[in-house]
């Protein structure tokens, strides 16, 4: 499985980056992607993550500037990112996984990972937001 990240840069606070993530390697097409962030010292930090339903779930924290999008293969997901502002710095991770099989009450179905299920990461792109 192979994860690349590309996009990151240095940028002044209100102006916009697009990132990008690609994948390759799965044996399944079926499989589930979001982007994360950690700056040191912090937790990892959802972004966008993409739901069962193809729908991304953002962050409160970049809801309304933020947009991911994910392509018609589910392989590659961008992330369009409006309104930067110093808080947005840190390194920016696509992850991805496999569904797996979940059951709730009398009923089992696939589903894509917690946030804290994922296993495979890219080496990461930075991200620097200056005021």
């Amino acid at each position: 499985v192979q994860i690349v990240e590309s996009g990151g840069g240095l940028v002044q606070a209100g102006e916009s980056l697009r990132l990008a993530c690609t994948t390759s390697g799965f044996t399944s097409s079926d499989y589930c992607l979001g982007w994360f962030r950690q700056t040191p010292g912090k937790e990892r930090e959802g972004v966008a993550l993409i739901d069962d339903d193809g729908s991304p779930t953002y962050g409160d924290s970049v809801k309304g500037r933020f947009t991911a999008s994910i392509d018609n293969a589910g392989k590659s997901l961008g992330l369009q990112m409006n309104s930067l502002n110093p808080e947005d710095t840190a390194m920016y991770y696509c992850a991805a996984d496999h569904r797996r099989v979940r059951c709730g009450i009398g009923a089992c179905g696939w589903t894509c990972p917690r946030p804290d299920e994922y296993r495979y990461w890219g080496q990461g792109t930075q991200v620097t937001v200056s005021s």
